[in-house]
């Protein structure tokens, strides 16, 4: 089989692991937004490919078999175009997804929005240093309504805009364990993510409920209409194993 795999998740990683000790040829994409990501194995490229255009002529050019989306929860642009690309193409395609936070004891407390917006007015009104650990891409969506705020910002790479004077910024990478959390967060009063799900950055949510601070949650947009969504590697491996080759 010629997989294509979307990737850039821990769940990406593992699936490629698997089809490529089962004897596939696997590619798989990274949007390079990262400046080291994590490398999974077998083929990897990285860069867009022009659109949902681009991405139909690509699987015709490399006779791809089928698709997995398995890129972050809220990268919905690509999940959008992929979801076009393949209709189009007639080649078959799965959401990899891992399940979010709602499910959570605590989560009935959060304050859920729809949008960075939102979040970012909503966290202005509950306290003074709010912990932001929403991506540096989002970061501009923050800075005028929390110009003021003294933020803690927590990013994977540099943020590539000038942020308010008052903000620090934490630069690391995941995943957090506890101990490690209970120290980051100990001076914040107010946690704003996204609905990202996983184990890896989840102990911020524990320290905000052993804290009992307020937690600003970004919920995600959906999968697009008619694209299958697992939740499972074993789950996704499965079904690229029973795909018939183009």
């Amino acid at each position: 089989m010629r997989v294509l795999v979307l990737g850039g998740t821990r769940e990406a990683r593992s699936l490629a692991d698997r089809l490529v000790f089962a004897g596939d040829e696997v590619v798989t994409s990274l949007a390079g937004r990262v400046a080291r990501p994590r490398r999974p194995v077998g083929e990897v490229r990285v860069g867009g490919f022009g659109g949902v255009d681009g991405l139909v002529g690509y699987l015709d050019a490399e006779a791809v078999d089928v698709v997995v989306d398995a890129t972050h929860p809220f990268a919905e642009r690509i999940s959008a175009n992929a979801a076009e690309a393949c209709r189009r193409a007639g080649v078959p395609l799965l959401r990899l997804e891992r399940p979010g936070w709602s499910t959570r004891p605590d989560a009935g407390t959060w304050h859920w929005v729809d949008d960075h917006d939102e979040a970012a007015g909503v966290a202005a009104q509950l306290g003074e240093r709010p912990f932001l650990t929403i991506g540096r891409q989002s970061l501009h969506r923050f800075a005028d309504p929390l110009r003021e705020h003294r933020c803690l910002v927590r990013v994977v790479d540099p943020p590539e805009i000038l942020l308010p004077v008052r903000w620090t910024v934490l630069q690391s990478r995941g995943p957090y364990p506890l101990e490690h959390e209970r120290g980051v967060m100990a001076d914040v009063d107010v946690l704003v993510t996204k609905d990202s799900g996983g184990d890896h950055t989840v102990a911020k949510l524990d320290v905000a409920a052993e804290r009992g601070l307020p937690v600003v949650v970004v919920r995600r947009a959906g999968t697009p209409t008619g694209v299958s969504v697992v939740a499972e590697v074993e789950t996704a491996y499965a079904w690229v194993r029973a795909q018939p080759a183009r």
